[in-house]
């Protein structure tokens, strides 16, 4: 049988698109070349996996079709297309030029249409197999015998393919034509179909379990009851219109030419004027330059087993260089390589030419384990583990990695450590399931660590600097980490190494799923220890060897302002982070009852209330059935938005806008504020408490926020609520330790207003410094000057005003949004907005030139050199560009303020080592550092810790630090 390949452009195009949306390829002609990557390695990983004979692929076109004219509203909800995409299709219909690929499209038909015409035609040939390609489960209406539905791999899961089988499961239906009759139920969000009103996918396969088709359901109404019959009675015309809508045609004028389908050799030339153009290097090299590897099979030594070297390149003139076991290391010297014992899948790609070009081909879409050349090492006895130190001890670098028990460092346990100093080579020392045994052998590469010469590598330093912790071993000297090397770099992307790996090595490591299996309801992941000697060796070694590759390809890549912050904030704090997960905060879990007592209390007077005003009970936690209540049965909003799935939206900003509408809407918004605090915190955090040390040790995320800022995990104390009585009262719950020699306390320092103040800084505004200079409150005196009235006239509504748009203006607040914020109409916040900047006119200008020097740079900085990228600051899509000017404004006034309390914790953990004294610092919250002090060290620590916060970066306006104490966190600040 033959097999045709069906694309589908657009569909491909916008999933490349929006898949590297946070991390972008942009040329050095400044186009945002990601969609046509990601669609190109799309079509060669078809060309290479799939081996089609035969391929065209699909284009919609801007005209409109046959479902427009018959409802015009079709499709009329979508965005505009980003402008990127609409830079990238000129490239895409060259690139399948250059390849030879067919190119279907034709005015008033989609591509569904035209896949689907072409898919029923080659099935009439007899002697074709088609896979239409596309993650558009729509397609699933055409699939019959031959004709598949080929969905690519998303989210880290392989591409999937639909047989009559699969769909007929995922629908449970007893025809595959019975998906049109699904979606003229449920309709279509995203096209804008309209189905029936509250019949989602759930209800439309019962229905039509039930009656069949989209007709019998309509024909049989009246037997259904409730709600649902009476919608289905009522939108019978709107049903029999969505299935229409969503029926793929399949008659499309375009003529079937089998030979014009043909896979064809492509264009050497075109292709790779093209990729350089588009600056593919990586693509250019594995296309034009990867030659048949030659594979050789290396046999066990009696200590180690030396992986199967792949890809093999002979006759290297480089100088020979041997590892600490005589191994040639790759790229050195001269190899020669044998073809003997190759396996069956080996023999099987010696006769695959992807391209039927005999002296170029295609080797893989990235390069793995399974196809590079590496020699990984097993180190299991005191010999080697005493030869392999030797050797690192003569390096001038050594990347490591820890193999462990769990994920939680403070409680993980080694169990294997991972060395690479070249590239492709690696060690890797197996530990015993034995502590003490454990730290005997970490103890031998304590000379390693300790010294002070040797750059110790790491991706994610402050995990493995733990672990090693554990076993009481510190690492000292200079430190580097690729994960805070590439934040620095890409603040607004992936920081993972399999990210990162793919994305700088074109190189895919082996995912942690392959060695302990994948968490589910019915699977049980292994533990590390359970993973065979020599999966977890290649595993381990890999991770070492890859993040080394990494740090040589990152470690010159910074700005001298980026190396600063990497230098002086980022590296210093990860033992600051260490230490503080290690002290964790005494939970009082007494209190956190009494309190999770008294909201479940509180929640069933809410429902009580809700159900109430609602005239009948319902699940308030589902939006879906929140959604009904709120807009069919209350009827708030006759143009309620809905979401992609068809559901109504009630989502917090849309509630805000009904608060006033209506007596449930206030209690709707107090019932999911109690509902998560409760979730989220007072019923969690006893959870989370460690048995050993009985505290919670919060894990703080170091290259999460672009802006610089902190966040924490399990649990996420950044989030807990401040401004409500009982966000504040979750605060009564960490306390300090008790202790019947010392009495100890905790105690809060935070930061005074410091956004604002920075933004006095960056705009340099005299009244504003003088202000805070003099000591004055800063929002009685902005209010004093908008309303031209003296301060002490000003009224309590006057300052709460001016507070709201001092800090709006930090984020790029409009006047729709000040108008929300304030509850006043848009024009009187928009004359408000005008006053402030007559009164401050240096704010004004600070934020037009931000705006301006971010168009020109696409880029801003902190005062320190952090950057922050806007890449989409001149975008012609609207929202994208006010976003991007937004960020400008406030990216380097946040981002001041986070490298100035990182800067400050630096310091106070210096201070508080070199003082030899007890006090701990437990957490970091937004502007606030919190301490466990004991009780005799409580002068120096409230002398001493706001003058280091003081002193952490100086500005043109004074710097004010809040010193607090008590028995507990609600208490201190």
């Amino acid at each position: 049988m033959k097999k045709l390949f069906l694309l589908d452009a657009m569909a491909l195009i916008y999933r490349s698109h929006f898949a590297l949306a946070k991390n972008p390829r942009i040329t050095s002609t400044k186009i945002n070349t990601s969609a046509i990557f990601g669609f190109t390695n799309t079509l060669l990983e078809i060309l290479k996996k799939e081996n089609p004979t035969h391929i065209a692929v699909a284009f919609d076109t801007s005209a409109p079709t046959f479902r427009h004219v018959e409802f015009p509203a079709y499709k009329a909800q979508r965005e505009a297309q980003p402008e990127d995409i609409t830079t990238a299709i000129p490239y895409i219909f060259r690139l399948l030029e250059a390849f030879n690929v067919k190119i279907l499209r034709l005015e008033g038909y989609e591509a569904d249409d035209i896949i689907g015409t072409f898919a029923k035609k080659a099935k009439e040939k007899g002697d074709i197999v088609t896979y239409m390609m596309t993650p558009d489960k729509d397609y699933a209406q055409l699939v019959e015998e031959n004709i598949f539905l080929y969905k690519p791999a998303s989210f880290g899961n392989e591409h999937s393919i639909w047989g009559i089988k699969e769909v007929l499961e995922r629908w449970e239906i007893q025809e595959t034509l019975q998906v049109i009759d699904i979606l003229g139920l449920q309709g279509d969000a995203v096209d804008n179909i309209p189905g029936i009103p509250s019949v989602g996918e759930k209800t439309a396969i019962k229905l039509i379990k039930e009656y069949q088709s989209v007709e019998n359901v309509i024909a049989n109404g009246d037997k259904i009851a409730g709600k649902l019959g009476e919608n289905v009675r009522n939108f019978a015309d709107q049903a029999k219109l969505s299935k229409k809508l969503a029926t793929i045609e399949l008659n499309v004028p375009l003529e079937f030419v089998e030979d014009e389908l043909l896979r064809k050799d492509f264009d050497k030339e075109k292709v790779k004027n093209l990729f350089e153009e588009l600056e593919f290097k990586t693509l250019t090299a594995r296309l034009f330059e990867a030659k048949k590897p030659e594979v050789k099979k290396e046999a066990k030594t009696s200590k180690t087993t030396k992986n199967t070297a792949k890809n093999t390149q002979n006759a290297v003139a480089t100088p020979a260089q041997y590892d600490l076991f005589g191994n040639l290391i790759p790229g050195t010297g001269t190899q020669v390589t044998t073809t003997d014992n190759k396996t069956d899948q080996e023999d099987n790609n010696d006769n695959f030419n992807y391209f039927g070009d005999n002296d170029t081909e295609f080797v893989s879409s990235y390069q793995t384990i399974y196809n590079t050349v590496h020699y990984y090492h097993v180190i299991d006895t005191p010999e080697l583990r005493e030869d392999l130190i030797k050797h690192l001890l003569l390096q001038k670098y050594v990347c490591f990695d820890t193999e462990t028990t769990g994920l939680i460092a403070h409680q993980a346990e080694i169990v294997g450590l991972s060395f690479a100093y070249s590239p492709n080579e690696a060690y890797y020392v197996p530990f015993p399931n034995n502590f003490t045994e454990a730290k005997t052998i970490l103890e031998e590469f304590s000379v390693v660590f300790e010294h002070k010469e040797i750059i110790k590598i790491a991706q994610n330093l402050k995990y493995d600097y733990t672990i090693l912790q554990n076993y009481g071993i510190e690492i000292k000297g200079n430190l580097e980490d690729t994960m805070l090397l590439h934040y620095l770099l890409e603040p607004d992307a992936k920081h993972g190494l399999d990210d990162l790996a793919q994305n700088y090595l074109h190189y895919k490591p082996v995912e942690i799923e392959e060695l302990i299996g994948k968490k589910g309801k019915n699977q049980t992941q292994l533990n590390m220890r359970d993973v065979p000697l020599e999966q977890i060796k290649e595993y381990a070694c890999e991770d070492a060897d890859v993040t080394l590759q990494l740090w040589l390809k990152f470690k010159d890549m910074l700005t001298e302002g980026q190396k600063n912050i990497y230098q002086n904030i980022e590296m210093p704090l990860v033992p600051v982070l260490a230490e503080m997960e290690r002290n964790g905060i005494k939970i009082d879990t007494k209190s956190l009852k009494i309190i999770s007592e008294k909201i479940t209390e509180e929640v069933k007077v809410l429902e009580k209330d809700i159900y109430q005003l609602a005239t009948t009970e319902f699940n308030i936690a589902s939006p879906k059935q929140l959604g009904e209540i709120l807009f069919e049965t209350l009827k708030l909003d006759n143009k309620a938005k809905k979401t992609r799935t068809g559901q109504y939206a009630t989502g917090e900003e849309i509630l805000q806008k009904l608060k006033d509408k209506h007596l449930i809407i206030p209690k709707i918004l107090e019932y999911r504020e109690i509902v998560k605090l409760q979730n989220t915190y007072i019923d969690a955090i006893p959870e989370l408490i460690n048995p050993k040390t009985q505290r919670v040790h919060t894990t703080f995320q170091q290259a999460i926020a672009s802006t610089g800022r902190l966040s924490s995990t399990n649990p996420n104390l950044q989030n807990i609520p401040i401004k409500t009585t009982r966000g504040k009262e979750m605060r009564r719950a960490f306390v300090a330790e008790e202790n019947s020699v010392t009495k100890k306390y905790i105690v809060s320092a935070d930061y005074s207003q410091i956004e604002l103040r920075i933004m006095a800084h960056f705009a340099k505004d005299n009244t504003m410094i003088e202000a805070f200079k003099r000591g004055e409150d800063i929002h009685t005196i902005t209010a004093s000057k908008i309303n031209k009235i003296d301060p002490k006239d000003v009224t309590p509504e006057m300052r709460r005003r001016a507070k709201t748009a001092n800090f709006g203006i930090i984020y790029g607040v409009s006047a729709h949004g000040l108008s929300e914020q304030l509850e006043i109409s848009r024009s009187e916040a928009k004359e408000l907005i005008d006053e402030y900047f007559v009164q401050f006119p240096n704010i004004k200008q600070y934020m037009d030139n931000a705006i301006s020097e971010a168009r020109h740079q696409e880029y801003v900085e902190t005062l320190w050199g952090r950057r922050r990228y806007l890449r989409s600051i001149n975008s012609q899509n609207q929202v994208e560009k006010g976003n991007a000017e937004r960020n400008a404004i406030n990216a380097p006034i946040q981002g001041t303020a986070a490298d100035m309390i990182k800067l400050a914790m630096i310091a106070v953990f210096d201070f508080l080592k070199n003082q030899k004294l007890q006090t701990k610092l437990l957490l970091q919250v937004h502007d606030e550092l919190v301490f466990e002090v004991p009780e005799h060290e409580l002068d120096i620590i409230q002398n001493q810790i706001p003058m280091l916060m003081q002193q952490a970066m100086p500005l043109d306006v004074p710097v004010e630090v809040g010193m607090g104490k008590g028995d507990n966190w609600l208490e201190a600040h």
